[in-house]
């Protein structure tokens, strides 16, 4: 598998490396630590606990470097912030990194490979335009610097970093930074999902949610064409002639799995056209939305009967070309059926 290699070099990337070893494994005092990156103690208590903390810690240290292009971008200290990114195109303008999710990544690889040099890691930056690595039953670590680049380089808030684990090829744990925002979402699988140490959960009781009292979101992505394009906008038309309470894009598909995970939305879906995302986008996030109550599917895939009812045995698959995720298997079904113009 490959694992990106550090492009700092010499005295740079020892102390760049350096620093996160040294933040990841420091016991801070009281008065250092914000009462955000407090881990629940049924978390610490359970399976994985040792690399939930390593992957807060990092989550933690990566969310820091982005704080200056975030806190400064559009007033004097940030004149040319932008320009200053460093920005890398991949497939289109639509799609590149900054130098920051090239600096994350590799202060998040070189704080897994201290600690865990026999795990695998697949990472954003070091995968790039090729081909995603498979899971094998080995642990694996999936790595998202910096979910939101377009956000983050507009200095947007609603960006974050991702750490997800893998271990005999599903996902067991979850990690989600928003620097700005100051919030981290933390699940193990069969423990829970919290946001800065509370239980989230993804409904309210004596609440059923419908598509029709939902709030929908959607990622129009990076597809261009104009058949991909048509068929992303109708789909959205579908959604708004049927009904629903109103529609939202962020930007962060993370941050969108967080949000669904917590209540904030009730249902999002990728996958209409090209712009389907990639396993870094899914992996943390699905183990926040399933442990907080989410039903997380393949839109187009083999998770539903023919009734477009959703296959309860079924598990949704990081590396799914498409993803449909909601409070409740309800709104699942019935966005499904309007977004697939199944009506």
């Amino acid at each position: 598998m490959t694992i990106c290699k550090p492009g700092l070099t010499g005295v740079a990337a020892l102390a760049a490396t350096s620093a996160i070893i040294y933040l990841a494994t420091r016991k801070p005092k009281k008065k250092d630590q914000p009462s955000y990156t407090n881990i629940p103690t049924a978390l610490l208590n359970g399976p994985h606990a040792v690399e939930l903390k390593l992957a807060v810690q990092l989550a933690l240290a990566a969310g820091s470097n982005m704080n200056f292009h975030l806190d400064t971008k559009g007033t004097k200290e940030g004149e040319n912030s932008e320009a200053k990114l460093g920005i890398n195109i991949k497939q289109n303008d639509a799609d590149f990194a900054t130098k920051i999710d090239i600096l994350n990544e590799e202060l998040i690889i070189e704080g897994i490979k201290r600690y865990f040099p026999d795990h695998e890691i697949i990472g954003e930056e070091s995968t790039g335009t090729g081909e995603v690595d498979s899971l094998t039953d080995k642990p694996t670590w999936i790595i998202d610097p910096i979910d939101g680049t377009t956000n983050f380089a507009s200095g947007c808030c609603l960006t974050c970093v991702s750490i997800g684990l893998c271990v005999g090829g599903r996902p067991v744990m979850g990690v989600a930074f928003s620097p700005k925002t100051q919030e981290l979402y933390l699940a193990i699988d069969g423990l829970g999902s919290y946001r800065n140490g509370e239980r989230i959960h993804s409904t309210d009781k004596g609440i059923t949610k419908t598509l029709q009292n939902s709030v929908v979101c959607f990622e129009f992505g990076y597809a261009r064409s104009e058949e991909g394009v048509n068929d992303m906008v109708n789909a959205v038309g579908r959604i708004l002639k049927y009904g629903c309470r109103s529609t939202r894009s962020y930007g962060s598909g993370v941050l969108d799995l967080c949000y669904v995970a917590s209540g904030r939305l009730d249902v999002v879906y990728t996958g209409i056209a090209e712009e389907g995302w990639k396993p870094w986008d899914y992996c943390a996030a699905m183990v926040i939305a399933e442990e907080a109550g989410c039903t997380i599917r393949s839109l187009k895939g083999n998770d539903f009967d023919m009734d477009g009812k959703v296959l309860n045995d079924s598990r949704f698959d990081i590396y799914s070309k498409s993803m449909i995720c909601g409070v409740n298997e309800t709104v699942v079904q019935e966005c499904r059926k309007v977004v697939l113009d199944m009506q």
